[in-house]
């Protein structure tokens, strides 16, 4: 099914999301609806925060980037309870779109690599290292997780400056492909 995607103003995704375990009540379907609503909304990730649920869990569908990063060919990956061990090598700007942030792209400084350990939609356990676009992704799912926007890493003035839009954005005065949750 695909759920409505809460955006920028909403009180739930400023929380810190909680972990799950195994018997997280209607798992499988809940996967199904992550995917689904990823997919449906034109994403290449998608947090659970994003549709509602303050719980560790996001997925990552970079294959729409292999074009201009050959990396994201076939990368497709669930993460659930992830954790960032470290966040290291040179930052460099990319501009980032967000499902919850509609219609603001903005240019934001990540670091170009991390370490996590996750569990992937089996609940096999890992311990990764990812650079380049997909660390990116990760990164700006991951502060999903932490109750963090893209806009949380702008400068004070860049974020002053999109403060109508932001506002109309939380009020619901925008126009999306999909349904939308405002506080």
């Amino acid at each position: 099914m695909v759920l409505p995607i809460y955006v920028y103003g909403h009180p739930l995704l400023r929380r810190v999301s909680q972990k799950i375990d195994r018997s997280y009540e209607g798992f499988d379907q809940f996967m199904v609806d992550m995917w689904d609503t990823m997919y449906k909304t034109d994403g290449i990730g998608l947090a659970a925060p994003q549709i509602g649920r303050s719980v560790r869990v996001f997925v990552i569908d970079a294959d729409a980037m292999s074009k201009e990063y050959p990396e994201g060919k076939d990368f497709k990956r669930a993460f659930i309870n992830a954790e960032m061990v470290e966040e290291s090598g040179e930052p460099w700007l990319y501009n980032e779109g967000c499902l919850s942030v509609p219609n603001i792209h903005e240019d934001v400084k990540r670091h170009s690599k991390i370490k996590i350990n996750y569990y992937d939609q089996d609940w096999n356990y890992h311990e990764d290292e990812f650079d380049g676009i997909i660390a990116r992704i990760i990164q700006h799912e991951y502060d999903h997780l932490e109750g963090k926007f893209l806009t949380d890493r702008l400068s004070p003035l860049r974020r002053r400056l999109l403060g109508s839009k932001l506002s109309a954005i939380s009020k619901g005065s925008i126009s999306v492909k999909y349904r939308i949750v405002t506080p």
